[in-house]
């Protein structure tokens, strides 16, 4: 992913834990990776995001 690529996403959207399934409103100007969950302390993914996506079709084949 390019360097400008990276936060091109918009305002608005969820933050999702992907071991515990915690959902969070996005902090404008705070990219997800950098939060953390409240319940598990895993580092949350921008919904509809690249890493999103992986992490989606890593579970589908599991």
């Amino acid at each position: 992913m390019s360097q400008n690529n990276r936060h091109n996403m918009g305002g608005g959207g969820f933050c999702l834990c992907p071991k515990c399934d915690f959902r969070a409103e996005h902090k404008n100007g705070v990219p997800c990776q950098q939060e953390r969950c409240p319940n598990c302390n895993a580092k949350l993914l921008r919904e509809g995001s690249e890493h999103h996506k992986l992490f989606l079709k890593k579970n589908e084949q599991a």
